[in-house]
C-alpha cells in the first residue's frame, strides 16, 4: 500500500523478512554454481580461512534485494535505476570472482554501473552543513561560459565518486568470514531507522531489504563459512549502502544529515584509510593486498575469527548508536539553543563512542602487543612497567609489520612477515 506515492512504514519490515528468506534459501544454490564455474576462493598467504570456499554468495543477496525491492518499493524511475545498478554492479563482481579482473577494469565497471542510477535521480544536488547552511552541487562545470560536460553537474560527479568509494570500502573489509555482511546488517538497519524518522520511507524500505539480504547470507557466511559473498556481494552491498545514504539522509534538509552515513560507516572507512595510508607510506599500489587491515592485525595478536567479529561488530554498533543518538536525542532545537539535560546525555554517548574507538585502536593495536611482548621477554611483568627494549621492539613490529612467532617447521622463535608468510631471523631487541 502506497501513502502519497510512498511505501507504508510497515513495508520496511516486510521487505526485510522477504529479502532475508530469499537470500537464506538461495545462497546454497550459489555455492553449487560457484563450484561449477570455478569461482572458488583458495586460501593464500593473506587468507584467514583454511578451506577452498565458493564465492558467489552475493547472488543470493542480489536476488533478495531485487525481489523485495520490486514488491515493496514504488515502481518509479529512481527505483528501477537503483535496482538496475544493483544488477550491473553484481555482474561486475561475478566477473571479478571468476577471472580476477585487473584493478583498472574493475574500477571502470564500478563507475559504469553507477551511471544509470546517478542520471535517473540518485544524485546529491545539495546538502546542509551545521552553521553553514545549504551547499548546492547542481552547478555545471563551466569554462569561459561554456558547460564542459553538457548537463553533467558537480553533484553527478561527486555522487559517482562517493558510490564507488563506498563499494571499495566494503570490498576491502571483506576479509573475515561474515565481517562485511554483519557490518552491513548493522549499518543498513541503522540507516533504515534514520530514513524512516526523516519521512524518507522509500529509503527506509531500501535499507531494510539490504539488511535482510545481508542477514540471509550471514546464515551461511558466519565462521566457519560455507560460502563467501565475494566481490559480487561486497560491491553490491557497498553500492546499496551508498544509495541508501543518498536517498535516506543526504537528500533531506536535516542539519546533521551528512554525518549519519559517515558515523555509521566510520569503522570500514577508518580501516580503508589506515590501509591506504600504509600502502602510500611504503610506496605500494593502493589496490595491492596486504595484512594491515584491522581484522588481519587482530589475527596477528591471536584473535579468533569469531572474537574479531565480536569486537568489530561491537565497534560498528557503538558508532551506529552515536548516529541514532544524533538523530533522536533532542539536545538542540537546530537554532543554537541546547537543552542542558539532553546535551549532557549526548556528551555521554559521544564519550562512550570515543572510548570504544580509542580502546580498539590503541589497546588492541598497540598496548596489548606491548604487554604480550613484555611477558615474552620478562615473565611475570604483565601490567607493570616494561623494559625499554620491549617498547623499541613493539615499535619496530608495528612499523615494519614483522611479528615474532614460532616457525612450525623448526619449532624456533623467528620473525614472521605477515604479508609474505615467510620466516626469518629475529633481529633487534627481541633476540
Amino acid at each position: 500500500m502506497l501513502v502519497n506515492g510512498r511505501p507504508a512504514v510497515i513495508f520496511a519490515l516486510y521487505a526485510f523478512a522477504v529479502a532475508t528468506a530469499i537470500a537464506w534459501v538461495l545462497v546454497p544454490f550459489t555455492e553449487g554454481l560457484a563450484r561449477r564455474i570455478g569461482a572458488i576462493d583458495v586460501p593464500g598467504e593473506r587468507s584467514l580461512h583454511t578451506e577452498p570456499t565458493p564465492k558467489l554468495g552475493g547472488l543470493g543477496i542480489l536476488a533478495g534485494i531485487v525481489v523485495a525491492g520490486a514488491l515493496f518499493l514504488p515502481w518509479v524511475d529512481v527505483t528501477r535505476a537503483i535496482l538496475f545498478g544493483a544488477v550491473a554492479i553484481a555482474f561486475v563482481g561475478v566477473l571479478d570472482d571468476m577471472f580476477d579482473l585487473p584493478p583498472g577494469v574493475k574500477l571502470l565497471g564500478q563507475v559504469l554501473a553507477t551511471l544509470v542510477p546517478v542520471f535517473n535521480g540518485l544524485v546529491v544536488g545539495s546538502f546542509t552543513l551545521p552553521f553553514i547552511g545549504g551547499v548546492q552541487l547542481n552547478h555545471s562545470l563551466v569554462m569561459h561560459g561554456v558547460p564542459l560536460l553538457g548537463r553533467v553537474h558537480l553533484g553527478h560527479i561527486l555522487t559517482v565518486i562517493g558510490l564507488v568509494a563506498i563499494m571499495n570500502v566494503i570490498n576491502l573489509i571483506d576479509g573475515v568470514d561474515g565481517l562485511a555482511a554483519g557490518v552491513c546488517v548493522i549499518s543498513a538497519l541503522t540507516l533504515s531507522a534514520i530514513a524512516l524518522s526523516l519521512d524518507r520511507t522509500g529509503a527506509g524500505v531500501l535499507a531494510a531489504l539490504t539488511a535482510g539480504g545481508s542477514l540471509g547470507f550471514l546464515r551461511h557466511g558466519f565462521p566457519p563459512a560455507s560460502s563467501f559473498m565475494g566481490d559480487t556481494g561486497s560491491n553490491l552491498l557497498g553500492y546499496m549502502l551508498g544509495a541508501i545514504a543518498i536517498e535516506g539522509a543526504l537528500k533531506t534538509n536535516a542539519v546533521v544529515a551528512l554525518f549519519f552515513p559517515l558515523l555509521v560507516l566510520l569503522v570500514p572507512i577508518l580501516d580503508t584509510g589506515f590501509v591506504v595510508a600504509k600502502r602510500i607510506k611504503y610506496r605500494r599500489p593502493i589496490y595491492e593486498g596486504d595484512r594491515w587491515h584491522f581484522h588481519h592485525r587482530m589475527a596477528n595478536i591471536g584473535f579468533s575469527q569469531r572474537r574479531t567479529l565480536a569486537y568489530l561488530y561491537g565497534w560498528v554498533a557503538v558508532m551506529s548508536g552515536l548516529a541514532l543518538a544524533l538523530r533522536f536525542v533532542p539536545y538542540s532545537d537546530n537554532h543554537g539553543h541546547f537543552d542542558p539535560f539532553w546535551t549532557a546525555v549526548m556528551a555521554a554517548v559521544l564519550a562512550v563512542a570515543a572510548a570504544a574507538s580509542v580502546y580498539l585502536i590503541v589497546v588492541l593495536e598497540i598496548l596489548k602487543l606491548r604487554r604480550f611482548r613484555a611477558r615474552q621477554l620478562v615473565p611475570g611483568r604483565a601490567g607493570r612497567e616494561v623494559p625499554e627494549e620491549v617498547d623499541a621492539g613493539v615499535a619496530t613490529e608495528l612499523e615494519t609489520g614483522t611479528f615474532v612467532a614460532v616457525n612450525p617447521d623448526t619449532g624456533e622463535v623467528e620473525a614472521l612477515d605477515p604479508e609474505t608468510g615467510e620466516f626469518g631471523a629475529v633481529e633487534g631487541p627481541q633476540k
